[in-house]
């Protein structure tokens, strides 16, 4: 929970070079994977929220509940295929830029929410957007 990424200041996020590195890697998702579009996302000063869209060759991988009908392996396809990666690498270069190989960057797991309809959608898109106008100085997510 290290707000790691930079900080709020004026309920402005104020990026540093590890959230740089993360938002790069973030907006280069689409480029890696065709399959998935970016909508709204947010990096916050120890965490990230962001809304990714997928298309029908995803979905049809995943049951109603979002989950891998592979469970033991992470079928390069798959929303935590994509997590991860992206966890991944966002790693792999903050700790090269910090001189560290093995430092974690990231809490283990993520929270995913399958949106179903353009009023959830529209919710959530304003929960991101707003999202540093809630931060608490005292590091706890928003």
């Amino acid at each position: 929970m290290k707000c790691l990424f930079g900080r709020i200041r004026n309920d402005e996020m104020l990026l540093n070079p590890y959230g740089e590195i993360a938002r790069e890697e973030w907006l280069r998702i689409p480029s890696v994977r065709p399959e998935v579009q970016l909508d709204e996302f947010v990096i916050m000063p120890n965490h990230l929220h962001g809304i990714l869209i997928v298309n029908a060759a995803f979905k049809a991988l995943t049951d109603s509940a979002g989950a891998c009908h592979a469970p033991l392996q992470r079928h390069p396809r798959t929303l935590g295929a994509i997590v991860g990666g992206f966890k991944s690498v966002c790693t792999s270069r903050i700790n090269r830029y910090r001189g560290h190989s093995d430092e974690p960057v990231w809490q283990r797991g993520y929270y995913e929410h399958i949106i179903r309809n353009e009023d959830d959608l529209s919710e959530i898109r304003d929960y991101i957007i707003t999202n540093p106008f809630r931060w608490d100085p005292t590091g706890r997510p928003a």
